[in-house]
């Protein structure tokens, strides 16, 4: 039985691939900041909760009794070093030849607004989840990869190919997950662990209630209200519309496991029409023409 740690595995992507892969037969170790998040967890597996589902999974798997026991809910803050040593320690003790055959990357938050106004700790918190917690969590769990000649995941986004304005906080660390996937993927050849980028668009998970958090804590000063007094409105209708195109979760979670099950992964994944949309134009259009086409969208 093949073993994966996921952080992030409370809500979203992380909990959907978590159910998911615990129900397709893997065992799975589901990295969770509140002990009561993965009781629920444990909870929805075994009762094959229709939110925690995958669609196309096989129905007698949801139902299958031994999916909870192969769920196993562990406390990992990817910011907590003591923490990230412990998930480290129970892999090396509890898994098959204390190998790890998948590590998904997984565990992030979302931080908007326009650069001037963001303070420099949400700047350094944003970085210290989504890109300094990816790697340490890597760093720890690297022994345990090669041992099985496993495979990583990291999840980026498509924000982390083309920039959203007022999103520089969550996009910078996306784009800076691409060069750590991209270098990574070399590095670790002669070791055979793979590894790949997903790339989602948006996605229905708790983020755009946390999003809309955020906007209401936006303070422009009035000195700087010509500049940015209309971007909080503008913000909102760009959440409102993301939230409308979002996918499910479980989709993304489909997505993991065939990189998983690959005989090779490719470098990246892009997820969802609106990601491959959003790639190809960012592709293919000169940057001032994105420019005039976002600020047309955001009506800025």
């Amino acid at each position: 039985m093949p073993t994966a740690l996921i952080t992030g595995a409370s809500t979203g992507i992380g909990r959907a691939t978590a159910l998911h892969l615990a129900r397709s037969g893997w065992s799975v170790l589901a990295g969770v900041r509140d002990p009561a998040a993965g009781e629920a967890l444990i909870a929805a597996c075994a009762a094959g909760h229709p939110n925690g589902g995958a669609p196309g999974a096989n129905p007698s798997a949801a139902a299958h009794p031994s999916a909870a026991e192969r769920l196993t809910p562990i406390q990992l803050d990817v910011t907590d070093a003591a923490q990230i040593a412990a998930a480290a320690e129970r892999v090396a003790q509890s898994a098959p030849g204390g190998g790890l055959d998948a590590l998904v990357n997984n565990a992030g938050i979302g931080i908007a607004g326009p650069l001037e106004l963001v303070a420099m700790d949400e700047w350094r918190r944003q970085f210290e989840v989504n890109v300094f917690g990816h790697i340490a969590v890597t760093q720890a769990l690297l022994p345990a990869l090669r041992r099985a000649r496993g495979r990583i995941l990291l999840l980026s986004s498509v924000g982390g190919r083309v920039v959203t304005p007022f999103g520089a906080p969550y996009c910078s660390s996306k784009y800076a997950i691409e060069a750590v996937g991209d270098s990574l993927r070399v590095e670790l050849t002669s070791s055979g662990v793979q590894v790949a980028l997903i790339e989602p668009g948006s996605i229905a998970t708790p983020i755009w209630d946390k999003g809309r958090d955020e906007l209401a804590a936006i303070e422009v000063p009035p000195e700087l209200h010509e500049q940015y007094g209309q971007i909080p409105a503008a913000m909102a209708r760009g959440l409102e519309k993301a939230a409308k195109r979002a996918i499910p979760p479980e989709q993304v979670a489909i997505a993991i496991e065939r990189a998983l099950g690959a005989r090779r992964m490719r470098a990246r994944y892009l997820i969802g029409r609106e990601a491959h949309v959003v790639a190809m134009l960012g592709s293919l259009l000169p940057d001032r023409l994105i420019d005039r086409l976002l600020r047309r969208l955001l009506k800025v």
